[in-house]
């Protein structure tokens, strides 16, 4: 007998090897490989029927409105840009219990209230676990058809038979190929498994959401192909201590993925947070020093939110830097900027930032407030509560103007802030308001002068 062919594949990049490797070449995973039977080669027929499409010119193409779903989750349709487009593939990954299941479970709900059927697939839980999850929710209703299945061929015969308005894949890294040996979850499978469902929708014009496993650094398990395939890529976050998540669109074929959608969760299931500025807010310490309130862009929507430091003489060698919500590079970055253009002697205090509410923060507009709180904690000064700080700085110490300054004005005086500390040249062609002062500065040092009212220069280190 003919001994079967053997390959070894790696779970976190979809790499192939004929032998077993400890350490995979490409994303340097160990103990990654495992083996699996080569698929069959397919030979090529001569007598297929040739392709009915041929070259076109771009300008003769014909485009249609898209009709979007709207679900009438608000947050979740805006992070879509705006509801769901019908033959759309959208893979959502997050840590388990973020809420991933969830969020979708009410959003099929909505659909099957309106009158539309909604399908369904768990591969994860069984009727009756979802039943009492929807419950809970308030997610009952007929148009809703849970269907328990794992293998794809099942599921195929069940879209096609039922044509639903909608599917949801509870979760991809459980659904099997019967015409694949391996196991499901492995790099195989779960390339074949999105490739099938994602032509599928296209086919029937039927959106369907995947939702994925993530590996412990964060990334949604298998191989990286699997986010080419589909047309849109949502991340859930938020930190199990905290109420609020964060669903953020990594691409969108369809839409922005600068627009993140905010949610609260709750014992009866996730709440959109319309106004998330007042949330992020609402339990700021008065005249505490090292907290600020900074001016956050996320796509269309401008979000205030607080930044704490923690400056403190370090008791060993080796100073400690403990950022959360920040990159930490733009931190050290900002702490030398401080250090030699403020003469704020950092270099033997521990550093610690964080962003209230488990935000996270990637905007360079956020550079002088992060500065200003490290700042506020060293000099044990509080910042004035009715300010708020934006603006980019760079290693010469400047502050550099920044884009969409008047959203971000509008929104700290509608918050009920009264004075606004902002690069001089966002300030150029920019009429006067009678409802909030704006402060232009163009250094670090001079906008470190407005806000604490004495040169921190002459201070020297405490």
């Amino acid at each position: 007998m003919a001994r079967e062919k053997t390959t070894y594949s790696c779970q976190g990049c979809g790499n192939t090897s004929y032998k077993w490797l400890g350490k995979c070449p490409d994303c340097g995973g160990w103990n990654t490989f495992i083996e699996e039977k080569a698929a069959p080669r397919k030979k090529s027929d001569p007598r297929r029927p040739e392709s009915s499409a041929h070259p076109e010119p771009i300008s003769s193409l014909r485009i249609t409105e898209e009709d979007r779903l709207q679900t009438g989750i608000a947050e979740f349709d805006r992070v879509l840009g705006g509801g769901i487009v019908p033959g759309s593939a959208i893979l959502i990954g997050g840590d388990p219990g973020i809420g991933k299941s969830t969020i979708l479970l009410q959003a099929m709900s909505a659909l099957a209230v309106k009158g539309l059927k909604v399908l369904y697939v768990t591969g994860e839980e069984s009727s009756r676990q979802i039943r009492l999850r929807g419950e809970r929710l308030g997610a009952v209703s007929a148009g809703l058809l849970v269907y328990p299945e794992t293998s794809v061929e099942r599921i195929i015969e069940a879209f096609k038979e039922i044509r639903p308005a909608a599917v949801v894949v509870d979760s991809v890294q459980t659904i099997y190929s019967e015409a694949l040996e391996s196991s499901p979850g492995s790099v195989s499978q779960v390339r074949e498994i999105s490739a099938r469902l994602t032509v599928l929708a296209k086919s029937m014009e039927v959106p369907v959401f995947l939702v994925g496993h993530v590996t412990k650094e964060g990334a949604i398990a298998g191989p990286k192909v699997l986010e080419h395939m589909v047309d849109t890529v949502l991340y859930f976050e938020g930190e199990r201590g905290h109420a609020f998540r964060i669903l953020r669109a990594v691409k969108n074929r369809f839409g922005s993925v600068m627009e993140i959608g905010v949610f609260e969760m709750k014992e009866e299931g996730l709440r959109e947070v319309s106004n998330p500025s007042e949330v992020f807010l609402a339990e700021r310490p008065e005249g505490a020093s090292g907290s600020a309130v900074v001016s956050s862009l996320e796509g269309t929507r401008t979000i205030l939110v607080e930044v704490q430091s923690l400056v403190c003489p370090t008791l060993f060698g080796m100073p400690r830097r403990t950022v959360v919500g920040v990159d930490y590079n733009k931190v050290m970055l900002l702490a030398a900027v401080l250090e030699k253009k403020a003469g704020v002697q950092l270099a033997n205090h521990d550093i610690f930032i964080k962003v209230a509410g488990g935000l996270k923060l990637e905007e360079p507009a956020v550079d002088l407030g992060v500065l200003a709180a490290i700042a506020s904690n060293y000099l044990d000064k509080p910042i004035e509560p009715s300010t708020v700080i934006f603006g980019e700085v760079g290693l010469a110490g400047e502050v550099r103007a920044i884009s969409q300054v008047e959203p971000r004005i509008r929104e700290a005086a509608k918050l009920g802030f009264k004075r606004c500390i902002m690069p001089r040249d966002s300030l150029k062609g920019m009429k006067g308001r009678r409802d909030i002062a704006l402060d232009g500065v163009s250094t670090v040092k001079e906008a470190l002068e407005g806000l604490f009212s004495l040169s921190v220069a002459r201070k020297g280190p405490i």
